[in-house]
């Protein structure tokens, strides 16, 4: 049987994967798994439910909710909301679980159901696969009196809202003028009022959800319309959130994109100097720019590595009790504020900083590091299992590091769900990661053609 689960939750096509009746049956057994420690109790587990705009989310909802009240669960129904508000309502309200219905910066037609384990924090692996397996047994529901009730969390997104302004510590945004990109998703309504609140003087773009157009033209992945925004109206900075709001991107005031690394550098820094980056170190993925790992050397701060997703970022972070970690993609976790990335929560943290310090983004941005070229290539088609094992391919690897000495990296990694090699090159120049790049991809092409 194929594992319903993915890297992110169960995501599909609405009505194609992702069906009512699939959502019933998928909650239910959630509630059999997640709310197990209060049936020798005989009390009721709590779960806080939260979407985002697109209108699948809707009939999604509401199965979600049927599957957990029919299984004895209280459910706080929070409406609109990112997936980090999600998270930490979980946390802040004590309840056992929560579930997010969301497919993030996917377009509207697809969906896709995220569970929250007590704290907020995402499910490993191994919970997922009970929930599963859970599935395929009948479900011993509660009668009469016995089921759960369904209640609005009228105050979810104020409480998500001081939240984020308590992370700033009374740090304000006064002066600053900030375009906001929310993408038409779950960051509509609270990230302009947070901003706002914060004292920054906000233009917003991309607030405007419909249900059908959300990550439509606007959100961290098309950023032209924040660009072009920020300079006409001469602001200080732009943030882009995608559709769930747990990643963000920002943008120099002369429309210059400032990626996921660049923020970390830029934070990371800042929690230095006031001593909270935990052991002087930043977690992140393999994917992230060499630049990043020289430019924070030069800052005393160090760079432990890990797989690609914010999930296994977050892992190496509670190991070892590490306080900033995150991808290039724009997903930042800060483990004294939350427990997955936060969109809303980087913004502000970013925009607080060039308030601060009185610098240009672009500044800060370029003292952090400084971006080497990099190139990713897409071969199709072929036996990704040999990647580590053709000799071939390896020695061509080992002959390409041996070129960029110390001044660029190669990265070769399988997809997770197609018979796709990713080639990732930096050099010190465009032409040299792309020619490298493409030389290594030939290799590839040749060695494990299917």
């Amino acid at each position: 049987m194929t594992r319903i689960f993915g890297t992110d939750g169960v995501r599909g096509v609405a009505n194609g994967l992702l069906t009512a009746d699939l959502a019933l049956r998928l909650s239910q057994a959630a509630a059999v798994v997640l709310g197990h420690r209060h049936a020798a109790h005989g009390t009721r587990p709590r779960a806080v439910v939260a979407r985002d705009p697109r209108v699948s989310g809707e009939f999604l909802s509401a199965a979600v909710e049927a599957g957990l009240a029919s299984s004895g669960v209280d459910v706080h129904d929070a409406g609109v909301l990112p997936t980090p508000a999600a998270a930490f309502l979980v946390a802040d309200s004590g309840a056992d679980f929560g579930v997010m219905i969301s497919a993030s910066h996917n377009p509207a037609g697809d969906n896709g159901i995220k569970f929250l384990g007590a704290g907020g924090h995402k499910l490993d692996d191994a919970v997922e696969d009970q929930i599963e397996a859970q599935m395929s047994q009948d479900p011993l529901l509660p009668l009469g009196a016995q089921v759960g009730r369904i209640q609005r969390f009228s105050d979810a997104e104020d409480r998500y809202v001081l939240h984020l302004l308590q992370s700033l510590g009374g740090a304000s945004l006064s002066g600053l003028r900030v375009v906001l990109d929310c993408a038409h998703g779950a960051a509509s309504g609270c990230s302009p009022e947070a901003f706002a609140a914060a004292g920054a003087d906000v233009v917003v773009i991309g607030a405007d959800p419909d249900g059908l157009n959300i990550n439509d033209g606007y959100g961290s992945t098309q950023l032209e319309k924040l660009q072009e925004t920020v300079v006409a109206h001469q602001a200080d900075m732009g943030v882009a959130h995608d559709g769930d709001a747990d990643r963000c991107l920002a943008v120099d005031h002369t429309g210059e994109v400032v990626d996921g690394d660049q923020i970390m550098g830029v934070l990371a820094v800042a929690l230095k100097e006031v001593g909270q980056l935990t052991d002087d170190t930043l977690v992140v993925t393999v994917m992230s720019n060499l630049g990043l790992k020289l430019g924070m050397a030069q800052a005393g701060i160090e760079l432990v590595e890990t797989r690609v997703g914010d999930r296994y970022v977050l892992e190496a972070m509670r190991a070892e009790g590490y306080s900033l970690g995150g991808e290039q993609s724009g997903h930042l976790i800060f483990a004294d504020y939350a427990t997955t990335g936060d969109g809303l929560l980087t913004g502000l943290q970013l925009a607080a900083r060039v308030a601060s310090t009185g610098k240009s983004l672009k500044d800060l941005a370029a003292a952090a590091m400084t971006r080497l070229p990099q190139v990713l290539i897409n071969v199709k088609d072929v036996d990704k299992a040999k990647v580590s094992t053709h000799q071939e391919l390896q020695e061509a690897v080992a002959s390409a590091e041996s070129r960029l000495g110390g001044e660029g990296r190669v990265l070769l990694r399988p997809s997770g769900t197609e018979p796709v090699v990713r080639v990732m090159v930096e050099a010190p120049t465009a032409d040299v990661a792309r020619d490298e790049s493409q030389r290594l991809a030939e290799v590839v092409k040749a060695s494990l053609a299917l």
